[in-house]
């Protein structure tokens, strides 16, 4: 079955929310990406599934040129709007697709997927595209994240689903995903890098209240808005206070919760 997330339509939905609430969750990970690959200030950068520029907009601060490419169109809306409210020059969006990159061979000293390859339909096709735009010696950092089980938070969001969507399936482990780290390298190196490394990191996030924490994430969250379209108004408003209920019941304000990711990197 097709994954949903791996289309473009829930992204274009929720790309407002999403640029508004997630960085505080996605921009640790894009500055360790970042470090890990380490571009020299003449380098030019891409930043494949780029969102609203969670990590080009660091890069295009460290970097000569960054080009951002992403399916949802909303999403580079988003992105060049934070590109020239800021006043970089050296930045190029466009709307396009990671398993068929519109760049000629080797044009990249570093390449960059953060959270965006692990939908891809095709992520052999995703990998292999990443592989041919860098020189050689380039570096490719790509980001998924981990099982589910691993993290306090997206435990307890799972479990808030569940309140308003009881017929909504436990996540399960998913051993030929990327949440899996030696698949992670496999496909890495049948891409053809080397030097492959992928570790895990983990961050912490709290929040001031249970309704604080509730906004965030209902207008940050794709899944959230596929199941909204599937129900009308009234049914919506009964499931959205369960939810919440459940998670005022479970959540208490400034508790710590955690997220952990793979950062997987090879180099060309």
């Amino acid at each position: 079955m097709s994954n949903p997330l791996a289309a473009p339509d829930p992204w274009d939905v929720v790309a407002d929310g999403y640029d508004e609430v997630t960085p505080d969750m996605m921009l640790p990970f894009a500055v360790l990406a970042l470090a890990q690959a380490d571009p020299a200030a003449d380098a030019r950068v891409l930043d494949v599934a780029a969102g609203p520029g969670t990590l080009t907009l660091p890069a295009a601060a460290l970097v000569d040129r960054v080009d951002a490419i992403d399916f949802s169109p909303a999403m580079v809306d988003r992105l060049r709007a934070h590109t020239a409210a800021a006043g970089f020059d050296n930045v190029a969006a466009q709307v396009g697709d990671g398993q068929r990159l519109p760049f000629a061979d080797n044009e990249f000293d570093a390449a960059f997927s953060m959270f965006g390859l692990m939908f891809f339909p095709d992520r052999p096709a995703g990998f292999a595209e990443l592989h041919r735009v860098l020189m050689p010696g380039g570096t490719a950092v790509v980001s998924s994240w981990a099982p589910a089980s691993e993290s306090s938070l997206m435990t307890l969001m799972f479990d808030v689903l569940r309140a308003g969507n009881p017929d909504m399936p436990r996540p399960q482990p998913n051993p030929d995903s990327l949440e899996n780290p030696e698949v992670f390298d496999a496909e890495l190196r049948a891409a053809g890098f080397t030097d492959v490394t992928v570790q895990a990191h983990t961050i912490s996030l709290s929040y001031e209240s249970a309704a604080v924490m509730w906004d965030k994430f209902s207008r940050g969250s794709a899944p959230l808005q596929i199941m909204r379209q599937r129900v009308d108004a009234d049914e919506w408003a009964r499931r959205d206070r369960l939810m919440l209920d459940h998670l005022a019941a479970n959540y208490t304000p400034h508790q710590a919760l955690t997220t952990t990711a793979w950062l997987g990197s090879g180099r060309k």
